[in-house]
C-alpha cells in the first residue's frame, strides 16, 4: 500500500519492456529461441510445467494432471503453502510429485532453461504475464497465459514481437469464450440467424469486494489469494482493467483479427464509492480504519464504446466494486434479430420466427440453443463436467494442449492476447483525457485483412 501511483504505473511500464523486473528475459535462451520453439518427441507425450499455483494455477494443475499422455514436469510459485498444495493434487491423481522453482520471484527463469518442457501455463499476478510469456517463448516454449495477457500498450507488442521473431505461439487462456452459450451463438452467427451483425454488448459485472479484501478489508502482503496483488490496480488505475472476458467472445462473433478489427475506443468511469463503503461498513473496518481514508482511482462503473473496421459497435462494461449478481452483460444485435445471454434474462427475437415484438424465452428459447449447440460441447460435455465455471475451463486447457502437442498456433492466439489486453490502456488513456477517442494499433500489421477465421471451426 506504500507503493506509489507513478511508481505501481512505472512498475508496469518496465515490465511490459522485460528490463528491471527480469534483466535478462530480453536475451534470455537466445540460442535456443533461434532454432524456434522445440519439437515434441517422437512418442506424443509432452510436458507442461506451471508458473504460478495459486488457486487458479491449481486448477489448470488439477485438469492437465487427467491427461495421461502429459507429463508435468515443473512447477514454481514463491508460496510455500501453494507449492505444497499443488504437489497434493499431483499425488492425488498418482503422479510424482514436480520439480520446485521457488524463492524469489525470478525463479521461473531458472526453470525456463530446462529442455524438457513444451508449455508452460502461466497463472501469475498480471503484472508478470508478458514478461513470463515473452521468457517462454524466448526459451522456445509454449506460452498460455491467464488474463489479461498485457497491462500496457508495449507490452502488448512484446509478446507480438517475440512471437513472430521466435516463431514461437503463445495463447492467451480466455475461457468465456469456450461458454457453450458464447460458442452457440457464434454457430448461429455463422450461419445468419442474426442476419448482419450490428451491435453487441459484454462486459465483466461481478462483486469482487470479498476478494480484493481478505481477509476482512486487508489487502496487500498481508492478505490472502488475490488481495496481496489484484488490488492494487483498483487503488492505482481507471480504467478496463479486467476486459477479456467480455470481450473475448465478441471478438470470435465479429471475426476481430480475421476479416475485421478494433478501430477506436472511448472509455468513461463513474465516481469511485464501492470500496470505500465496503471498508467503513465492514465489521473488521469503520470509518477510522488505516483503509478508509485511501483515494481509489478505479470507478465504480468503466464505459468502453468500440468501434470496428466493419462498422459494429460494441459497449464494453466492468463493474466489480458494487454489489451485484454476475453477468457477462451479453447482447448481440443484427439486422434479423437480437439475443441476450443467460444472465441477460435468457431471451431471443429472430423476425419472423418470434412472435411479433414478444421475447422468444424458455422452451422455445431452448430450441435455438439446442439445435446450434455447438460440436465442442455436444461430443464431450460429459468430459468438461466438474471442471472450473461450468466446464468452461476444460476445454481452454484441452485447446492449448492440443496445439502444443500438434506444434501449431491456437486457436486463441498472440493477437488476439495483444488486442484483447490493449483496451485496459487505451481505456485509461480515454478516462484520463476526458473521454477522448483512442486508437488500436493494428499488432497484425494488416494480415487482419486477409486472415481466416480459425476459433470455433466445426
Amino acid at each position: 500500500m506504500e507503493l506509489k501511483r507513478r511508481d505501481f504505473l512505472k512498475k508496469i511500464t518496465v515490465a511490459g519492456a522485460g528490463v528491471a523486473l527480469a534483466p535478462n528475459i530480453i536475451s534470455a535462451n537466445e540460442t535456443k529461441a533461434a532454432k524456434g520453439f522445440k519439437k515434441k518427441k517422437s512418442n506424443d507425450k509432452i510436458n507442461i510445467a506451471f508458473i504460478g499455483v495459486g488457486g487458479r494455477g491449481r486448477g489448470h494443475v488439477g485438469l492437465v494432471a487427467k491427461y495421461k499422455n502429459i507429463d508435468i514436469t515443473a512447477i514454481c510459485d514463491v508460496d510455500p503453502k501453494a507449492i505444497k498444495a499443488t504437489q497434493k493434487i499431483l499425488r492425488d491423481h498418482s503422479r510424482k510429485e514436480a520439480s520446485v522453482y521457488t524463492g524469489d520471484d525470478h525463479a521461473y527463469l531458472k526453470m525456463l532453461e530446462r529442455d524438457d518442457i513444451d508449455g508452460v501455463i502461466i497463472a501469475s499476478p498480471w503484472l508478470w504475464h508478458t514478461p513470463m510469456a515473452v521468457a517462454a517463448m524466448r526459451a522456445g516454449i509454449y506460452a498460455g497465459i491467464e488474463v489479461s495477457a498485457a497491462n500496457t500498450i508495449e507490452e502488448c507488442w512484446d509478446l507480438v514481437n517475440t512471437s513472430e521473431e521466435t516463431g514461437v505461439p503463445c495463447m492467451i487462456l480466455e475461457n468465456v469464450c469456450y461458454a457453450r452459450e458464447a460458442m452457440s451463438v457464434l454457430k448461429m452467427v455463422r450461419e445468419g440467424v442474426f442476419g448482419e451483425i450490428v451491435h453487441a454488448t459484454c462486459g465483466y459485472k461481478h462483486d469482487l469486494r470479498g476478494v480484493k479484501f481478505n481477509p476482512g478489508v486487508k489487502f496487500g502482503k498481508d492478505a490472502w489469494g488475490e488481495a496481496r496483488w489484484r488490488t492494487e490496480h483498483s487503488l492505482k488505475r481507471n480504467g478496463d482493467i479486467y476486459p477479456t472476458h467480455g470481450i473475448g467472445p465478441v471478438a470470435t462473433w465479429f471475426d476481430i483479427n480475421r476479416g475485421n478489427r478494433f478501430v477506436s475506443l472511448t472509455s468513461v468511469a463513474t465516481k469511485s464509492t464501492g470500496l470505500h463503503k465496503y471498508i467503513v461498513d465492514h465489521p473488521k473496518g469503520g470509518k477510522e480504519h488505516p483503509n478508509a481514508k485511501l483515494k481509489w482511482k478505479l470507478g465504480d462503473i468503466v464505459t468502453t464504446t468500440i468501434s470496428t473496421a466493419n462498422g459494429e459497435t460494441i459497449i464494453l462494461s466492468h463493474d466489480t466494486n458494487l454489489p451485484r449478481p454476475y453477468s457477462w452483460g451479453f447482447e448481440l444485435h443484427g439486422n434479423k434479430g437480437v439475443w441476450g445471454g443467460q444472465f441477460e434474462g435468457k431471451r431471443i427475437y429472430i423476425e419472423g420466427e418470434s412472435e411479433p415484438h414478444k421475447w422468444s424465452t424458455g422452451e422455445a428459447y431452448d430450441k435455438y440453443f439446442n439445435k446450434y449447440d455447438h460440436k465442442l460441447w455436444k461430443e464431450e460435455a460429459a468430459k468438461a463436467e466438474g471442471a472450473g465455471h461450468g466446464g468452461i475451463d476444460y476445454f481452454t486447457i484441452k485447446q492449448f494442449i492440443e496445439s502444443v502437442q500438434n506444434e501449431v498456433q491456437p486457436p486463441i492466439d498472440v493477437y488476439d492476447a495483444a488486442v484483447w489486453s490493449a483496451i485496459t490502456p487505451l481505456s485509461e488513456s480515454s478516462i484520463a483525457s476526458g473521454g477522448s477517442p483512442q486508437f488500436f494499433p493494428d499488432f497484425t500489421r494488416g494480415k487482419w485483412m486477409t486472415n481466416k477465421p480459425v476459433f470455433g471451426l466445426e
